[in-house]
């Protein structure tokens, strides 16, 4: 099974589905029937890829609203890109035809503010583990602590979130042949988006193409 969907009918696809979450509408076609869950066991062909953040708040599939098999979710903390996301993303364009990539960050990002506390208070986490993926965003949130946004920490963070996505938005588009390859020959797209868990929306700001006439 492969999706034929191009990566701008994926895009309209997900605001449109991020309107309906946004408006506390349910869509009649996210209910499955035992048909439907027979029918994927056989297959899948997810229409989009969303690389986001493990928080609780913000899962890609309800804030789209969207159903059993329609998206390719990875998540991890920070939606930091490491092999193992790049990898994940190889195989979904690879294997169905997915033509739409999506890193998604979200306002108030835990491990975004643990960046900069690290930065800016010194405070240190005692897991390695963690502090991989710190080290992950600092990259991100170095240059900004040379402007003023020093002075404002809340201006900070919401500044560090896009910085942050940019990056990984970057990573993906250069970090692997196969996804350049498909960017450059097939029509994939990788864009950088942030939701805002405060009103529900997402904005496609980095990358994604305009919607003018």
């Amino acid at each position: 099974m492969a999706n034929t969907l191009s990566a701008i009918e994926a895009l309209e696809r997900l605001r449109q589905g991020n309107l309906r979450f946004a408006n506390n509408l349910t869509s009649l076609d996210k209910v499955m029937t035992h048909q439907q869950r027979a029918d994927l066991a056989a297959g899948q062909e997810p229409f989009a890829i969303v690389l986001g953040c493990s928080d609780s708040r913000a899962p890609a599939e309800i804030l789209f609203d969207q159903g059993l098999g329609d998206l390719f979710v990875i998540r991890v903390a920070g939606n930091v890109v490491a092999p193992s996301q790049i990898g994940s993303v190889e195989f979904s364009v690879s294997r169905y035809h997915t033509r739409l990539v999506v890193v998604l960050g979200h306002s108030h990002c835990g491990a975004v503010t643990a960046t900069i506390e690290t930065l800016l208070d010194g405070e240190n986490t005692e897991s390695r583990n963690i502090a991989s993926i710190v080290e992950r965003v600092k990259p991100s949130v170095k240059p900004l602590l040379e402007t003023e946004l020093r002075h404002d920490r809340d201006a900070l963070r919401r500044a560090a979130v896009r910085a942050n996505v940019r990056a990984s938005a970057n990573q993906l588009r250069h970090g692997s042949r196969i996804i350049e390859s498909l960017i450059d020959q097939d029509g994939l797209l990788v864009i950088g988006a942030e939701y805002a868990l405060e009103t529900g929306l997402v904005d496609f700001f980095d990358g994604a193409p305009t919607t003018d006439a």
